[in-house]
């Protein structure tokens, strides 16, 4: 009796939704999206069935190999969240390039800074991945040549078949200083300016400015928010005083 009623005692346990192999794998791929960002590409599977709560067979059933799962992570951080409306933004040469590059690292920026998305990208540099100098390619390809070439028209001057060196060491360092932001915010914890627009608008300023004076040419950099023009009045003033 005393048995019986033991075991009629005992809490149920809640009953499990049953997955669909797509919603598992996607579970899966998810959690391993975490399990790397926080653990780098050096951990093993193993520990990553332990939290997935299945075993280390189950999950290879879902992906053939590590490196398999690694090329799944990469494809859902970094491939599925380009924007196929950001080709058409950058080389829409209806508006002003300053316009267009504005608003496209305003999106941009808003999808990669996230400290699991930062953290993916530099434990796959350290790594010496393929997966990452791809994706450098990729960057230069769909932003940096664009940016060249769009500058380019935008000043009148000739097209070329590709930007030189120089022209895309240029558009680097403009795109590395809002990338390293972002680092710097979401990596180091740094104190950093919290209005990324405006960090985007004023490293803009500084590029368009500065890529005018390399080319001789000039294009319309007035366009800055009034909450920049007013900071760049406030700097300027505190530099009279001090003086």
């Amino acid at each position: 009796m005393g048995t019986k009623s033991s075991i009629s005692k005992r809490p149920l346990r809640p009953k499990q939704t049953r997955l669909s192999p797509k919603e598992r794998r996607k579970k899966f791929l998810h959690e391993a999206t975490e399990f790397f960002s926080e653990e780098g590409f050096n951990a093993n599977t193993r520990e990553l069935a332990r939290k997935l709560g299945v075993t280390q067979p189950l999950l290879y059933r879902y992906f053939p190999s590590k490196e398999h799962l690694i090329k799944e992570v990469y494809r859902t951080v970094y491939l599925e969240r380009w924007d196929p409306e950001w080709d058409q933004l950058l080389t829409d040469r209806s508006r002003p390039i300053r316009a267009r590059l504005e608003q496209f690292y305003r999106a941009y920026t808003d999808v990669i800074f996230t400290r699991k998305w930062m953290r993916i990208y530099l434990f796959s540099g350290l790594k010496g991945l393929d997966i990452n100098r791809w994706y450098l390619s990729v960057v230069q390809k769909k932003i940096l040549t664009r940016i060249i070439e769009e500058y380019r028209h935008e000043a009148g001057l000739p097209p070329q078949k590709k930007p030189t060196a120089a022209e895309l060491e240029l558009a680097w360092a403009f795109h590395s200083g809002i990338f390293y932001y972002g680092i710097r915010k979401l990596i180091y914890d740094a104190p950093v300016l919290e209005d990324k627009d405006q960090v985007i608008a004023v490293t803009l300023n500084v590029f368009l400015e500065g890529i005018a004076k390399v080319f001789g040419t000039r294009v319309n950099v007035a366009a800055a928010p009034a909450r920049v023009r007013e900071t760049a009045r406030a700097t300027k003033a505190g530099r009279t005083l001090q003086a």
